[in-house]
């Protein structure tokens, strides 16, 4: 049975950050007390889940794309995530995640840490920003196309603001 997204919000406090680990595949390999606690997930309910286990439908798919295709290349990405808990309850994050590399300097996973964010940036520019990713990723005929036109709409609307998307993220 799927859970069900509801508008009830859980919110976590300024000093306390969520930490997560996974490997390659985005399986959680690592969950800190805060991530159980604001996810609603006991620490060993998450072990070994894809990270995407809490991710809210709220979501435009090409915001996960940007930062995979970020983090992959071995860059760190700041992103604004709307997460959802077990619960179905929903809270937002401001997300820093980076590349973990092994001794030898191979990539072995990703590592995060979300923070509280800005809420008047996520009321304000956000939130606007990902309804109209989410009504373009739903207005073409396939999931792949809309995913495309989205993509392309993030691009366009990075270049038109800043030189890059992390630029972007942090003049908001």
């Amino acid at each position: 049975m799927s859970v069900r997204p509801t508008s009830e919000e859980v919110t976590f406090q300024v000093d306390e950050i969520i930490v997560s680990k996974t490997d390659l595949k985005g399986r959680i390999t690592y969950a800190n007390q805060v991530f159980a606690k604001v996810s609603g997930y006991s620490r060993a309910e998450l072990m070994t889940q894809p990270h995407s286990i809490i991710r809210h439908p709220d979501m435009p798919r090409c915001v996960f794309k940007l930062l995979w295709d970020r983090i992959q290349d071995g860059h760190e990405v700041f992103a604004y995530v709307k997460n959802m808990a077990k619960s179905g309850a929903y809270y937002w994050v401001f997300a820093h995640v980076t590349p973990s590399y092994d001794a030898d300097g191979t990539m072995v996973g990703y590592h995060s840490n979300r923070r509280v964010p800005d809420r008047r940036v996520v009321r304000e520019v956000i939130e606007p920003l990902y309804g109209e990713l989410l009504k373009i990723e739903a207005s073409d005929k396939g999931a792949k196309e809309g995913l495309v036109a989205s993509y392309a709409a993030l691009n366009n609307i990075v270049k038109s603001k800043a030189s890059s998307y992390d630029e972007l993220i942090f003049s908001l």
